[in-house]
């Protein structure tokens, strides 16, 4: 069993910055695949960045790429997200997730483990 918490959020400038952390528990975390997603309100949860469990593979959405980076420390059980170049229009509760393989990260359901999400608002 793995458990996921978000922190991190909160209210930020148009072009400044913050930075997402992803705790988890669970002597596995290591092995797992990490993704971050977002939900904005009436719309759909979409994918933005995974990370293999060694970091050796990331995957980012077109509209974070260059702008956001997905890191992770095992050996302290955490995954980040920093953004940076925040818009408006990336305002939405992150959420982090966990799963075993490297495959088809862009795909919610392909999640074992999620977190209650993170408020990010970017006032313009």
């Amino acid at each position: 069993q793995v458990q996921v918490v978000e922190s991190g959020g909160g209210l930020v400038q148009t072009g400044g910055s913050l930075r997402l952390s992803c705790a988890t528990s669970g002597r596995t975390f290591s092995t797992y695949t990490t993704g971050w997603f977002r939900q904005a309100p009436g719309k759909e949860r979409e994918f933005v960045a995974a990370i293999s469990w060694n970091g050796g593979s990331t995957y980012y959405a077109e509209s974070v790429k260059g702008r956001f980076t997905i890191s992770r420390d095992n050996a302290k059980n955490t995954v980040y997200l920093q953004m940076n170049s925040l818009k408006p229009e990336d305002t939405a509760v992150y959420y982090c997730a966990a799963r075993r393989s490297f495959v088809r990260v862009a795909e919610t359901r392909q999640y074992d483990y999620w977190g209650q999400g993170t408020q990010v608002t970017v006032s313009s």
